[in-house]
């Protein structure tokens, strides 16, 4: 009688120490997962076996019963086009027959972690997220090993388990690129922000622009924050340095609202001394003086791929890595 009042009280936490691993590969071993190496597995079940640990699968299924809830975590709301996904996905949640719960994360990493440990807390059987700047493989990983189903959208984490939802950000620079050298500019500068996710992608489409068009000058290439101001800012230092520049490339409408800010105050006349497009094709972009070009991202395609996907996962079927969501080329009076 003693000695089963002692099992009892042993914890999973206490098996976890035995074995040195986490509580969660404790559970996956319990569970039967095949997500845990073998060695792993030795030493929790040698744990257990020492600790004589008991488990009660009729709790533990009663614990692990997956709600209705599908957790929304994007990285910023007063971002039109985050927004703009938020109410989308919302939508197609509900025709699921499942629920959403959303938050903001704020780029901050720690409002992130702190959002997942409650939504956890709750049970809810899906992650969505647009990922904030910072976040790391592991953590990712870790919940996706968890035992939850993970989809992150927008916003890649290279090499990460969980599957994800992308617009072709290559596509839209080269589209973009290309028809500013369509048209007959040949001295191209390129501004966006070195830290944003997609940045290394829309680098390369206006490259390869550049490249299949046997443009051979040297790329203008500008490091700017993603806001209105910085763009103003970098576009006063462009013009000042690159007299000849005759076309901007902005991988955002805010920075492109920003250098058309600065070609009205200065005397230039956008699209026609110089061209500019940008990318997004944020609502306001169509009313700006002039009418701004832009990169166009189909929110209800990405909103479509990620509740099909999510279907996918629950049925238990393996979705692919990656979807590419394909995007188009909106031309106004800017270019």
């Amino acid at each position: 009688m003693k000695n089963d009042k002692k099992r009892a009280n042993v914890t999973i936490f206490d098996v976890a120490k035995e074995a040195q691993v986490s509580k969660s590969t404790v559970s996956l071993v319990l569970t039967q997962s095949e997500k845990v190496s073998d060695k792993s597995k030795a030493k929790v079940l040698h744990a257990i076996e020492k600790l004589g640990y008991v488990y009660n699968r009729e709790a533990a299924a009663l614990r692990s019963k997956r709600t209705n809830l599908v957790a929304l975590v994007v990285n910023d709301l007063t971002c039109p086009l985050c927004a703009q996904l938020a109410v989308e996905l919302e939508k197609q949640v509900y025709t699921l027959g499942m629920v959403p719960m959303l938050v903001s994360t704020n780029e901050c990493i720690e409002r992130q972690q702190q959002a997942v440990q409650a939504f956890k807390e709750y049970n809810v059987s899906a992650f969505i997220m647009i990922p904030a700047k910072g976040t790391s493989r592991q953590w990712l990983d870790n919940l996706y090993d968890s035992g939850f189903l993970v989809i992150t959208i927008m916003r890649e984490i290279a090499f990460a388990k969980a599957p994800s939802i992308l617009p072709d950000n290559k596509k839209g620079t080269h589209l973009a690129t290309s028809h500013l050298i369509e048209v007959g500019a040949r001295h191209i500068a390129a501004l966006g922000e070195q830290d944003c996710f997609e940045y290394q992608a829309k680098l390369a489409g206006f490259q390869s622009a550049l490249t299949s068009h046997h443009v051979k000058h040297q790329a203008t290439v500008i490091d700017v924050q993603n806001n209105r101001r910085a763009g103003k800012k970098a576009f006063k230092q462009l013009i000042e340095t690159h007299r000849n520049i005759d076309a901007v490339m902005c991988f955002s409408d805010f920075i492109a609202y920003g250098v058309l800010d600065t070609m009205r105050e200065i005397g230039l006349s956008p699209g026609r001394d110089i061209k500019v497009i940008g990318f997004n094709d944020f609502a306001d972009s169509q009313f700006m003086t002039p009418s701004l070009s832009s990169v166009k991202i189909d929110i209800n395609e990405i909103c479509r791929r990620t509740c099909q996907t999510l279907s996918e996962q629950l049925s238990g079927t393996t979705p692919a890595a990656t979807t590419i969501v394909d995007v188009t080329l909106q031309l106004r009076d800017s270019s």
